[in-house]
């Protein structure tokens, strides 16, 4: 399994929200590429970043911190938060970034999904953020209706390799990952899963790896000294 640790941009720092919330926000760093380079001592080889600010408003408000990073780590860098046209998907793509995440679009303008997904392949990943069973878009602050696990495969249909499936009521929440959820997911889909969102302890880690989910993003544990980017990937051996 592969460890994705997290940093969420607002306004160029390293930030947490808690469980979606922009008002409950922990500003960690004014310096996310530091992090980033903490990261890749401790032996990761891929990273996840969101830009909050594009997740809210769409556009790329964090694209010069984010090249930093991948400039100053070589890191495998995966990004979401406001990726809603072809022009903004091209723009990361075309600057260096590995892969790029949609979420509200993915749910809102499926022959964008279509056309992003026909032209860069495995370059495109869904983030499918769950709250009450159904997925939330725009920064998680709106129901779209939709129930999880029918966009979920939806999604597959359509081709898609990679999802990033996350709990909302668990991010930031420091309770645990929901491996009932990721055990339903990894039995309904052949698709790679990305399980974000409560992964607190090496326990919660070593448990997405016996369900067989292709990787873990870990955020806030980090943050909190719970879990070194170290012992999480020896766990996820």
């Amino acid at each position: 399994m592969i460890i994705y640790p997290a940093i969420d941009l607002y306004e160029g720092k390293a930030v947490r929200l808690y469980k979606g919330d922009y008002e409950r926000m922990t500003v960690y760093s004014d310096d996310p590429p530091a992090i980033a380079e903490d990261f890749a001592s401790q032996g990761a080889e891929r990273i996840h970043l969101v830009d909050l600010e594009g997740a809210r408003s769409g556009g790329t408000p964090n694209l010069e911190v984010i090249l930093r990073i991948k400039e100053r780590t070589g890191l495998f860098c995966e990004v979401g938060g406001g990726i809603r046209s072809m022009e903004t998907a091209e723009r990361y793509l075309s600057s260096g970034v590995d892969r790029v995440i949609l979420g509200t679009a993915a749910v809102q303008q499926p022959e964008f999904l279509a056309s992003a997904a026909e032209k860069y392949g495995s370059k495109i990943a869904v983030g499918v953020d769950i709250r009450d069973g159904c997925v939330a878009v725009k920064g998680w602050t709106e129901n779209s209706g939709l129930e999880a696990f029918d966009f979920c495969r939806r999604l597959q249909s359509m081709g898609i390799r990679t999802v990033i499936c996350t709990d909302i009521s668990r991010d930031g929440a420091m309770k645990g990952t929901n491996r009932e959820l990721y055990r339903a997911l990894s039995r309904e889909l052949s698709m790679d899963i990305i399980a974000s969102g409560g992964v607190s302890n090496l326990e919660d880690v070593r448990a997405l790896r016996e369900l067989g989910i292709h990787g873990a993003i870990i955020g806030k544990a980090y943050y909190t000294g719970a879990i070194s980017v170290k012992e999480a990937v020896e766990a996820a051996l």
